[in-house]
């Protein structure tokens, strides 16, 4: 697109409306202003700090704090399928057509597990006309990830927050739509937007075969498997409110799955249903975004119970965040989040949680300062960014802990943790 971060969002990643518009167009919007393909290489070196220590490490071959990685590197090719090089590799007509395949392709070298694999990938072509009189964005995608392809930062893949440390504990519990499946899915679907306010997304995913899961870097062993198909469903609506943007929207999926891919049992059953809504206003200096959503998990687990991995044939999640995102001048940012999480507990399912209780709630405080958002980068790389984050996580309940009573070893507040990160893009 050759243009600037600051164009199509505001405290990056979170997309304004030039970059939501550029997302449903397909990622195909061109100035037509370079010959260079859509490449861009990410870096994020970071420091953890937990308050209290991690007995044994905070993963292979790192600290028990303390600890400095690289924790991603990753390749993206964004932006028309075949760059600007359609036109001279099969003719003007044909591409015409090609112009409105875009992609967007992240690979990835986590820098804590040591591993390469594929990030969020997808492919769509999108195209732009009348429908019954509105005017109207449309278009098809196939992607590795449920969410990805969203317009708006309330869903899971884009959500707040944006990165975290992988050195420090995290919660146990979350919802199938809620990272359960990137990477090991394939999802197609269709979208298409009703004069600029009625969004709607509908799609099926399915699970991919271990050998390409594995070719790709991701490994299978005991991750969920779904039977058939899973849909995958967005409606939203959005409009201007004094002077502001505002969306409100509903999401969901369903799946019949294979716990730890075991069929031996049967399956079970998932749904997950999702609330949301995003207001974001510019004005002058400021940019400032407000996001929420709410995800509520409900799930026969009769194949897990079978299996042992439950005591219950049924149970339920409920995931909520509260976020508010600040920018000034498009170079000093700050975001607050508050984040819960409440479900049945249950020694089995949560069996890494010591008190067997998904439960967990806490703020994440978060600054950042992004020195080349606004006039771009230095003189032999303009279009590169760099956005340097000082990121709080506060615990209240982690697991169901809230201190060293009971036995538990490790309260809450122990695993709060300080992380200092900067995103290299180039």
């Amino acid at each position: 697109m050759d243009m600037s971060c600051s164009a199509c969002h505001a405290d990056f990643p979170v997309l304004n409306n030039m970059g939501r518009q550029f997302k449903l167009s397909g990622y195909n919007m061109s100035a037509g202003q370079t010959g260079l393909p859509p490449i861009a290489v990410m870096l994020q070196p970071s420091y953890t700090h937990t308050q209290a220590k991690q007995p044994g490490g905070a993963a292979p071959s790192f600290n028990s704090n303390d600890n400095f990685a690289v924790s991603q590197v990753s390749l993206f090719y964004a932006g028309r399928l075949f760059g600007p090089y359609a036109s001279k590799l099969f003719g003007e007509e044909t591409a015409s057509f090609l112009n409105k395949i875009g992609i967007f392709s992240q690979t990835t070298y986590d820098g804590v597990a040591k591993t390469w694999a594929w990030d969020n990938t997808e492919i769509r072509y999108a195209d732009a006309g009348t429908i019954a009189g509105h005017a109207t964005t449309y278009g098809v995608y196939l992607n590795n990830n449920p969410t990805m392809q969203d317009p708006w930062n309330t869903t899971p893949v884009w959500g707040f927050p944006f990165s975290g440390s992988g050195l420090a504990p995290t919660p146990t519990a979350a919802t199938l739509i809620n990272g359960g499946l990137g990477g090991q899915v394939v999802g197609l679907g269709a979208y298409a937007m009703f004069d600029g306010s009625f969004y709607v997304d509908v799609g099926a995913y399915r699970t991919l075969g271990t050998r390409f899961q594995n070719n790709v870097g991701v490994d299978p062993t005991g991750e969920t498997e779904i039977s058939g198909l899973a849909p995958y469903w967005r409606l939203a609506y959005t409009r201007p409110v004094a002077g502001a943007t505002w969306e409100v929207g509903l999401f969901g999926m369903s799946a019949s799955t294979y716990p730890g891919r075991n069929a031996n049992a049967g399956t079970d059953k998932i749904n997950d249903a999702g609330i949301d809504s995003q207001i974001q206003k510019s004005s002058g200096v400021h940019d400032i975004t407000g996001l929420l959503s709410v995800i509520y998990e409900h799930a026969n687990r009769d194949a897990s119970q079978a299996l042992g991995n439950t005591t219950k044939s049924s149970d339920s999640l409920i995931e909520y965040k509260a976020t508010v995102d600040y920018l000034w001048d498009k170079t000093y940012g700050g975001a607050v989040q508050y984040f819960a999480t409440r479900g049945n507990g249950d020694a089995l399912t949560y069996s890494s949680s010591v008190t067997g209780s998904p439960n967990s709630d806490g703020f994440i405080l978060e600054a950042n300062y992004l020195p080349f958002n606004k006039k771009g980068g230095p003189s032999f790389w303009p279009k590169s960014s760099v956005k340097l984050s000082l990121q709080y996580v506060i615990y209240n309940r982690f697991d169901g802990s809230t201190s060293n009573i009971d036995g538990t070893g490790r309260s809450a507040s122990d695993n709060n943790t300080l992380y200092l990160q900067a995103w290299i893009v180039f």
